[in-house]
């Protein structure tokens, strides 16, 4: 093997920064007038290898003085934050007023990252949470939660949602030394979505320039305009303050790794804008994607379901063809993301639907009936392609017990998390026809869920008028149940596909393994490649294969 050129290593460094596997996440918000039935939604693949833990934090009534700890990711106490007089009850991420946040990392300029900060962006959603009933107070409470005690991550953008209106809000924070008492804990901005739009985020900051005059639709931090303009990265005379051209300046491959994912969902909800693929393919001159666009038809929530489970199918991009999709269509491809060869650096594409994903929601918050359940996370696990989603409504009072057990260090088949990658890794070796069995059990009961939806929750509404402690348990034991009876179906379905594919033999419909080998484009690829090691003698002719028994 031949050694790397300095260069191509330099190229190689570059692609790893830009492309994080444990900060890899891909957002979409939908106002309620871009959805069939009003609901806001809000999704979010959160990406990267860990084990996931599905909590629920309860409400609670606060003493003045009372503190509350906060954590890092090891678990120690690192300080601590007022607790308000009342915190709200949080399953995931949304809490029981319908209120709902998803994030996706930007990273943006390096030296804006202050480890002397307090707040972590997976603590400041959650403190956030807990401390509010709308998505305009969850945006405020964030601003002043960094402001007073600092905020410690590099850039970060969130899509914060309620039942009447959805929010995106982006932030970085000010650099080393910037804690409390000696600077502004962050600088961000927020824009209200435009009712009948969506939005998308992907790692790479999204939002340009923004009005200064409408804090009905807008809001942000002081200050952030003279900052840039002392770090020489806005000057006046170029026009407009630009937040990203500022705090999140992005590479040509990061916009690849970034904006395809933003495209993908855009194209698939609104193909007539007919969006070039120009600016994430790093095209000089080509312009950013929108921050909203309006879809050509309202998105019903399989719809939004649908799209996280996208591979750019259909496009110049389509990862589940080409040599690199291998024999059987996988459309998906081992970390690293970027390799060289030679002199030259590669990535492979990203897509929204990724094994590296711990777990996904969509959130689906809606007016005209009561938080309790109006509110629900439809909770996936593993890989969005692979994972099935189970509705956990926000007023439950308990969780499913496999969605918070196991560890990343040993496999259980008690831990949801686990049996869920037991079926995406297998059905990976042989991912067509594998994925069919897959989607017809996915489909079943999704499809079930939302046939069943509408009535239940009519009769839930019923019993909450006259006695809301029971419809509160009823909505508990209908959540918990529902999400172990899927996982008890997913086992089942590994079972299957372990029994029907195994060895390389396909079984048929009476049981019987059957040789199906590999399809004929890959097999003509293959001895186009290698066209006389495979080729026998034209006097020759193959022999039958010996049965085995």
């Amino acid at each position: 093997m031949s050694r790397l050129s300095a260069r191509a290593i330099a190229a190689l460094l570059l692609l790893v920064a830009a492309a994080p596997a444990a900060l890899a996440c891909t957002n979409l918000v939908c106002s309620p007038g871009a959805t069939t039935d009003g609901s806001i939604f809000v999704t979010y693949t959160c990406d990267g290898e860990f084990h996931p833990t599905l909590e629920r934090i309860p409400a609670g009534d606060h003493k003045p003085g009372e503190m509350q700890d906060i954590r890092n990711w090891s678990g120690q106490v690192v300080g601590q934050v007022p607790y308000p007089a009342h915190t709200w009850a949080v399953v995931n991420l949304q809490n029981e007023k319908q209120v709902s946040i998803a994030e996706t990392t930007t990273g943006g300029r390096d030296e804006l990252t202050n480890d002397e900060g307090l707040l972590h962006y997976w603590t400041l959603m959650r403190l956030a949470l807990q401390r509010s009933t709308t998505a305009r107070e969850c945006v405020e409470e964030m601003g002043r939660l960094v402001a007073t005690h600092g905020y410690r991550s590099s850039g970060e953008s969130y899509c914060i949602g309620d039942p009447k209106e959805a929010w995106v809000m982006e932030m970085v924070g000010p650099g080393k030394g910037g804690q409390a008492g000696k600077g502004p804990g962050a600088h961000w901005v927020a824009i209200r979505v435009p009712d009948g739009y969506i939005s998308a985020f992907a790692n790479g900051g999204r939002i340009t320039t923004f009005p200064k005059n409408d804090p009905q639709n807008c809001l942000f931090s002081p200050g952030m305009e003279d900052f840039a303009k002392e770090h020489g990265w806005w000057k006046p005379a170029d026009g407009a303050f630009d937040w990203s051209a500022a705090f999140h300046p992005l590479t040509a491959q990061q916009k690849r790794y970034t904006a395809a994912r933003v495209w993908s969902i855009f194209r698939r909800a609104a193909p007539s804008l007919g969006l070039s693929p120009d600016y994430h393919r790093g095209v000089a001159g080509a312009e950013p994607y929108p921050l909203f666009v309006k879809p050509d038809e309202k998105l019903s929530l399989d719809e939004v379901f649908a799209l996280m489970r996208d591979h750019y199918e259909g496009t110049d991009y389509d990862m589940t063809k080409g040599m690199d999709a291998g024999p059987f269509g996988y459309p998906l491809r081992t970390r690293p993301m970027g390799f060289a060869l030679g002199d030259t650096a590669y990535t492979w594409e990203r897509p929204i639907s990724t094994q590296q994903t711990g777990f996904s929601m969509v959130t689906q918050a809606r007016r005209g009936m009561p938080d309790a359940i109006g509110g629900i996370t439809w909770y996936g696990l593993d890989d969005t392609d692979f994972t099935c989603y189970t509705p956990l409504y926000c007023g439950i009072t308990d969780i499913p017990a496999s969605y918070a057990a196991g560890t990343l260090q040993k496999f259980s088949w008690d831990s949801a998390f686990w049996v869920f990658n037991f079926v995406s890794n297998y059905a990976a070796l042989r991912y067509e026809p594998m994925i069919a069995d897959v989607r017809l059990v996915q489909h079943a009961i999704e499809g079930d869920y939302l046939a069943v939806q509408p009535t239940f929750e009519q009769a839930t509404a019923v019993l909450y008028r006259t006695d809301p402690e029971l419809a509160t348990r009823w909505l508990t034991d209908y959540s918990v149940l529902h999400a172990e009876e899927v996982v008890r179906r997913w086992r089942a379905l590994g079972e299957l596909l372990l029994t029907k594919y195994n060895d390389g033999y396909i079984q048929d419909e009476k049981g019987s393994p059957q040789e199906v080998g590999y399809p004929e484009s890959w097999l003509r690829e293959v001895v186009r490649r290698h066209p006389g090691k495979l080729k026998l003698p034209v006097e020759a002719k193959p022999a039958a294969e010996p049965k085995d028994y």
